[in-house]
């Protein structure tokens, strides 16, 4: 589904939620960029996993240093040693995920042509079936590389908080009470969540 414009996303929203509609007048264009660079995306969403934002740039910068100025590719990450990987600050299982990404990429495990093909609950089970990929990163992946618009991540504490103050609840929603509110956006979850993030923090945010 392409990216509607600004007319299409508040006429759908002011007829199905219209408190998620005047969040959205408040913020502005929708500014959802694709990145198309799949492997190193997923590259990157591993070695970010529970570690700072900068402490990941700058293991990210070193991991891309590895490789004599080109960028990592899945044969250069499968042909490189297990110490120089370790030695960038890469943790040992960290590795051990990024080999198997690499694998699956080499083996035609995934194939990038046919993501964009590929049915939502299809993408999150053929990239979480990579060691270190869960559903949240397969979510992330499926909004910010692959641009859905149809995309609900009821897992993410960001988006959870941002509706606990966009609609007054008393506490954060469970996943049954933030799929019913989900509904209410269909075919656009993306969007509304998009704008819930940035209810939160005015971050243009990517991935």
């Amino acid at each position: 589904m392409q990216a509607p414009n600004r007319s299409e996303i508040l006429h759908h929203f002011e007829s199905r939620d219209r408190i998620m509609a005047g969040v959205i007048r408040r913020h502005g264009p929708l500014e959802l960029k694709r990145n198309r660079r799949y492997f190193l995306v997923l590259c990157t969403a591993i070695i970010s996993q529970q570690i700072s934002t900068r402490a990941a740039a700058t293991i990210t910068g070193r991991f891309h240093g590895l490789f004599d100025g080109g960028r990592p590719t899945p044969g250069r990450v499968l042909a490189a040693r297990l110490k120089a990987l370790q030695g960038v600050g890469l943790s040992r299982q960290k590795t051990v995920y990024l080999k198997d990404l690499s694998r699956h990429f080499e083996e035609k495990l995934i194939r990038p042509q046919r993501l964009r093909f590929m049915s939502n609950d299809e993408v999150v089970q053929t990239l979480t079936a990579v060691h270190g990929i869960g559903r949240w990163t397969a979510e992330m992946f499926l909004i910010f590389s692959l641009g859905r618009m149809n995309v609900l991540p009821v897992d993410d504490l960001g988006l959870q908080a941002a509706v606990q103050a966009i609609y007054g609840l008393e506490s954060r929603p469970g996943v049954k009470e933030l799929r019913a509110i989900g509904e209410k956006w269909h075919p656009l979850e993306t969007v509304a969540t998009w704008y819930a993030w940035r209810q939160q923090d005015e971050t243009i945010i990517a991935y």
